[in-house]
């Protein structure tokens, strides 16, 4: 049973990492494999305030969404021999990943709902430093290593977000 907590601790702890030195590391490099997400995932997040339209197309094609999708389905492969030697930490694992999926989808086609149960992920996107908060699902090693930088209920984001909405009453007319 040691295995749920230590499978908790090292998913979120990767998704740190990952996110940190991959997606936003080597992601910086436009003709790179990871250049989806820092130059398309959060270009679409800022343009539509924390919205991605990548997330309704079908996994089948080649975008964000299915890209994302094929690395998790990947890092699962990876961990399944561990399933008959340590049944709940790799199980733990491959359940994580799944709920990381649909927890990411969900934050970026309901900006709204990301923003009240993954502060820290909307933080990340529409606060103003994209450079912190690198953790999606929880914020155990944001916090941990002191990259956590709130946004959500600062007077900072109050004024975004009643400039936003001038834009938009501005725009419909």
């Amino acid at each position: 049973m040691l295995g749920i907590p230590l499978g908790l601790a090292y998913v979120n702890a990767g998704e740190w990492l990952f996110h940190r030195f991959v997606l936003h590391g080597i992601g910086r490099w436009k003709a790179g494999p990871f250049a989806f997400h820092y130059h398309e995932h959060h270009r679409e997040t800022r343009k539509h305030h924390g919205y991605d339209p990548n997330y309704q197309r079908s996994l089948w094609g080649w975008h964000p969404q299915s890209q994302e999708a094929l690395g998790l389905a990947l890092t699962g492969l990876v961990h399944l021999p561990l399933l008959p030697v340590a049944p709940f930490f790799a199980g733990t694992v491959l359940w994580s990943l799944l709920r990381y999926h649909q927890v990411h989808k969900r934050a970026h086609l309901d900006p709204e709902w990301a923003r009240q149960h993954l502060p820290w992920h909307y933080d990340h996107h529409m606060g103003p430093d994209q450079e912190a908060n690198w953790c999606v699902t929880r914020p155990w090693f944001d916090d941990l290593v002191g990259t956590r930088r709130r946004y959500v209920g600062t007077e900072r984001e109050a004024r975004d977000r009643e400039r936003h909405q001038r834009v938009e009453q501005a725009a419909t007319g």
